[in-house]
């Protein structure tokens, strides 16, 4: 394929030529394993194998060393120990060879002496400009060219689904369970250790490749979120991508740390990330293929309009559940509508939606002339239907009707009842909508397999079927969404970088609250009207001033909790009230320090917003669900800074409690655009000032309808 991006995996997976070092005769090695995928999976290009003492490998004539090439071949692979693999890629890079794939571990993932001996590689790989897979993977398929250099066989007809994986058993070992389900790959790419080419590249490649019309992603942990991100904004509008991660928890990151040396991170930061770009995640192996397959195969949703048909009320309402669930409708059928259904199911079957033919053995009804009537009728945007069988059932009784058919065999009784296929697998094409199967028999029936054949999803249940019509739902949002429209940081406040430094210079690990919100009230997010009191007497006067009720707090860099220690004094209403309130908090401190004077806020509305910085992801923003509860439910969502307005919005309408935002019970819709204000300016700051480790504004008083901060804290970095 021509292609003017720089992406190296354009060459790496079009190469003419193709050499393997450590690939013998043995055919119970990996490396022998691999080539016979070469040789046998019908690669059109020329194969050199590079064996130390073997003079033919599998008919193909072996050369001792890359110098003893006739040419220098487009693409290397190793398959040898990993202290060899270091001199014979330079060996390699003398000749010209550009790209090269390293199935070999034993690096990175090992340990300390492993990392040096992958940074070695590196610094070979980069002095004669070679880019590469690896090392500790299993290598990639183009089932388009062909070639696999994979250990389990490629076969049947080019694919529609690309995949790119930190674990190389998923593009590799997985393929005779896909060949069942009838899912293929366009391209498959493993990439280990991801030393050179990582995950990112992959995505960015196969968002720009052709053949391959959805992505799906097995990731471990990433090691740039900001880049992926970036990378990822550009695709998913135009084509869908599907991740799962499993790094999110203490034993998923132990595990992938061990396995590819992979940087895991918290799953809620994934979870926003994947959200932020417009990625469908998955919760499992099975769903990253199906739901990719689904993606990859059928037509786009145009709405959410779901028409369910099945033989059976059970898979019928399970389906319609499901889906309804997920935010799908299920609307009745017009009178219209069901008046022509009727005339093709039994009196005591449903014309409604769903439909529901009870056990019935017309396939014509089920598999052509009821989803023709329904595609057709525009009432829907797509179709589940359950119960499409016809020789997997027939060979399933067949030995109750052994004294009545007679002895012809079950495969010869069956195929007495076979049917002309072209009408019912033309229909997703012919209406441009969705269809989606499901049944409990696999490729033993002629359905089943006719339909995986021609690209048409086929599950093994109803539920599954169903969140596979909800895949596309969910893409179908993400098509809907404002384009990303980034917007410039402001400059950085003078004020604030003095604050930080000053408290920096000080040793201080956080900056007290006074100082916090001098920093936030510096890029304009608003804050309780406030005043540093350093006696009693000052605390009161300056109550008078602000007007009561007002609020004491012990003011100090060293006091980050203040709730139930009694530094905190509510509703005072008076200069007595203040006074004592003032003397009350120092004696909770034990100490003489400022106390902060500020006006009470009320609101029966609280939220929270902040910032952490995490390694691998920079500055991660958060929103969610405010005050002494923040902990207890933990309904939040977390974005990478810098935020677009559309995506702070986004944020906000995506914790469980966002109802309470709106028009709720009297109270007003709160301010959107001053929240999103908010959730923007917090992730500015983080980048504005690296210093910074993490911002906590927890409460965000709705007053009214506008958030104010009542509490904040600055946490600084600490060297």
């Amino acid at each position: 394929m021509e292609n003017s991006s720089s992406n190296p995996l354009f060459e790496l997976m079009e190469p003419k030529t193709i050499a393997t070092v450590g690939a013998g005769n043995n055919p119970m090695k990996m490396g022998a394993i691999q080539a016979l995928s070469i040789v046998k999976d019908g690669f059109p290009g020329k194969y050199y194998p590079i064996h130390p003492t073997e003079k033919e490998v599998f008919g193909y004539k072996a050369y001792s060393s890359a110098f003893d090439l006739p040419e220098a071949p487009d693409l290397v692979m190793f398959v040898l120990p990993a202290p060899l693999v270091v001199q014979i890629l330079e060996d390699f890079g003398k000749i010209g060879t550009k790209r090269a794939i390293v199935i070999t571990a034993g690096f990175r993932e090992t340990g300390p002496q492993g990392q040096e001996l992958e940074e070695k590689l590196k610094e070979v790989a980069r002095r004669y400009d070679i880019r590469f897979l690896g090392p500790n993977c299993m290598g990639m398929l183009n089932s388009h060219l062909p070639l696999n250099v994979t250990v389990a066989p490629l076969t049947g007809p080019p694919g529609l689904l690309g995949m790119a994986s930190q674990s190389g058993t998923y593009i590799t070992q997985t393929l005779p369970y896909l060949r069942e389900k009838g899912i293929r790959y366009s391209k498959a790419i493993s990439v280990g250790n991801e030393a050179d080419i990582d995950i990112i590249d992959c995505l960015e490649y196969l968002g720009e490749d052709q053949d391959t019309k959805a992505i799906s992603l097995y990731i471990e942990g990433l090691k740039d979120a900001g880049r992926f991100l970036e990378t990822a904004r550009r695709i998913t509008p135009h084509k869908p991508v599907l991740a799962q991660y499993v790094g999110g928890t203490d034993a998923g990151a132990r595990a992938g740390s061990s396995h590819t040396g992979a940087m895991a991170g918290p799953d809620y930061l994934y979870e926003g990330l994947f959200r932020q770009a417009g990625i469908i995640r998955v919760e499992s192996i099975e769903e990253l293929y199906s739901h990719g397959w689904v993606l990859a195969t059928q037509p786009r949703l145009k709405g959410k309009r779901l028409a369910v048909l099945t033989n059976s009320g059970g898979p019928g309402t399970a389906m319609a559940n499901t889906c309804n669930d997920g935010g799908m409708e299920v609307p009745a059928f017009s009178q219209e509508l069901q008046a022509e259904i009727k005339k093709h199911i039994p009196p005591h079957g449903s014309a409604g939606n769903p439909v529901d033919l009870t056990f019935h053995m017309d396939s014509e009804a089920i598999s052509t002339t009821i989803p023709d009537l329904i595609l057709k009728s525009g009432e829907v945007d797509g179709l589940v239907v359950h119960g499409l069988m016809s020789s997997g059932f027939l060979k399933a009784v067949y030995p109750h009707l052994t004294d009545l058919v007679g002895d012809i065999g079950a495969e010869n009784f069956a195929a007495q009842f076979a049917r002309d296929m072209e009408k019912p697998l033309s229909l997703p094409e012919k209406y441009g909508l969705p269809m989606i199967f499901s049944s409990f028999f696999g490729r033993e029936d002629n359905f089943t397999a006719a339909y995986q054949d021609h690209n048409i999803p086929f599950f093994d249940g109803p539920e599954k079927a169903a969140c596979g019509m909800l895949a596309l739902h969910r893409y179908n949002q993400v098509r809907k969404r404002p384009a990303f429209a980034p917007s410039e940081l402001p400059p950085q406040s003078e004020q604030a970088a003095q604050i930080i430094t000053g408290a920096r210079d000080k040793g201080w690990k956080n900056l007290d609250e006074y100082s916090s919100k001098l920093v936030l009230r510096a890029y304009g997010i608003p804050v309780s009207t406030e005043v540093l009191a350093n006696s009693a007497p000052e605390a009161a006067q300056a109550a008078d001033q602000i007007g009561y009720p007002v609020v004491l707090k012990g003011c100090s860099p060293d006091l980050v909790h203040k709730t139930g220690q009694g530094l905190i004094k509510l509703n005072l209403n008076s200069s007595e009230e203040v006074e004592l309130a003032y003397n009350a908090v120092l004696a909770s401190a034990g100490q003489d320090i400022p106390v902060l004077v500020s006006k009470m806020v009320k609101g029966e509305r609280e939220v929270m917003a902040g910032m952490i910085h995490q390694e691998g992801f920079g500055s991660c923003v958060l929103f969610g669900l405010g005050g002494i509860f923040t902990e207890a439910l933990k309904d939040n969502t977390f974005r990478l800074a810098p935020l677009c307005r559309t995506e702070a919005s986004e944020m906000i309408d995506t914790i469980k409690a966002s109802a309470l935002l709106g028009e709720y019970r009297g109270l007003p819709p709160v301010n959107r655009k001053a929240l999103s204000s908010i959730l923007q300016t917090v992730g500015d700051i983080g980048l504005l000032h690296p210093e910074i480790s993490e911002i906590d504004l927890n409460p965000i008083i709705i007053s009214g309808e506008e958030p104010v901060v009542v509490d904040s804290l600055i946490v600084l970095q600490q060297d």
